[in-house]
């Protein structure tokens, strides 16, 4: 079973970009312990992180054509706005699961809305880190119930 991790704009700069709202770890960090938990589940864990929004449509066109068994998507600020990521996840027959690491609920009102809500199985936020360790199991368990 293949999960895909997708990271988007300015995510890569967790671990110096603003430590209030998303702590001090590193996206290597996040994806260290995403791949270590991928070995205990039993499943292989990809990674990609872009800060160009054509790139993430081609990596989600990647990923239908090599038909990974869920996504977790964390597009940073294209969450809530970016159409053409939307519609390139529309595309996908996996679970899809939103991740972010701050509540963006309890933000500003402009990240109260996600353009993907209507096609991700499920949003976790607000956990810090631990977002993609819940969202990572969240997808595997969709993964695995989608293929029963």
């Amino acid at each position: 079973m293949k999960i895909l991790v997708l990271n988007g704009v300015n995510l890569n700069m967790f671990g110096k970009r603003d430590p209030a709202q998303y702590g001090t770890v590193t996206l290597d960090e996040i994806n260290a312990s995403l791949f270590a938990l991928g070995q205990e589940l039993g499943v292989e864990v990809l990674h990609f992180q872009t800060n160009h929004e054509g790139a993430m449509c081609e990596r989600i066109h990647q990923a239908h054509a090599e038909a990974v068994d869920a996504v977790l998507v964390n597009a940073g600020a294209w969450t809530h706005y970016s159409y053409g990521i939307r519609d390139a996840l529309a595309i996908l027959k996996c679970p899809i699961v939103e991740v972010h690491m701050s509540n963006i609920h309890a933000r500003e009102a402009f990240r109260h809305v996600s353009v993907f809500s209507e096609i991700v199985r499920g949003q976790i936020c607000g956990f810090g880190a631990e977002s993609y360790l819940l969202a990572l199991r969240a997808g595997v368990s969709a993964a695995r119930a989608a293929k029963k």
